[in-house]
């Protein structure tokens, strides 16, 4: 290992966050679905970034459906997180870095009401902590939640690994000292880049 941590984002990497997919796990036709899609996610950053609640986010929504797909909208923003498909690749990385006692942290943009969900699960009790954007306030790329996440957990950014899915939050982690990879899903890459293999 070339590495003493590793950072993990969680939504398309730990767990697929596929918007569409977990509407539809909702909706009763395609056409309610593609009617929702773009009101419900668009001022999800907002809800990443803690600067509006998740009840008033999800009033505003319903004030603004048809009447019809008002219970629809509310059922989702109960029931999202449960819609969010473990990547098997990565449960296996991390099962294996556990084994070999390598400390696991998390750095993921989140809604409250996720982290709060997020905090009792199985995969990140592998995990020696965590942070989640919005009960922060902030939210990646912006570099003041990668220094919370350093001080908090007293990491070192150098002798850290960042795995995330998007380019601008590899690049900023990068900027603050530490090295990371953008995860497509093929963990190989992700090993060799850890000095696994």
């Amino acid at each position: 290992m070339k590495y003493k941590n590793v950072v993990f984002d969680y939504g398309n990497v730990i767990g697929r966050f596929d918007g569409r997919y977990m509407l539809g796990q909702f909706c009763e036709s395609e056409k309610d679905c593609s009617l929702l899609a773009p009101i419900i996610y668009a001022r999800w950053q907002e809800l990443d970034k803690g600067t509006v609640s998740y009840d008033e986010y999800v009033e505003n929504i319903v004030s603004s459906v048809p009447a019809r797909l008002e219970d629809t909208v509310r059922s989702f923003f109960r029931g999202w997180p449960d819609c969010i498909t473990p990547i098997r690749e990565t449960q296996e990385l991390i099962d294996e870095l556990h084994a070999e006692g390598v400390p696991m942290y998390l750095l993921s943009n989140a809604p409250t009401y996720f982290a709060e969900w997020a905090s009792g699960s199985e995969v990140l009790k592998k995990f020696r902590g965590g942070v989640f954007s919005a009960p922060l306030k902030m939210a990646k790329p912006d570099p003041a939640i990668y220094r919370y996440l350093f001080e908090t957990y007293s990491l070192n950014p150098e002798e850290s690994f960042f795995i995330d899915d998007l380019e601008a939050n590899v690049e900023a982690g990068r900027a603050l000292g530490m090295e990371g990879i953008i995860y497509t899903g093929d963990t190989s890459k992700v090993k060799a880049a850890l000095g696994m293999i």
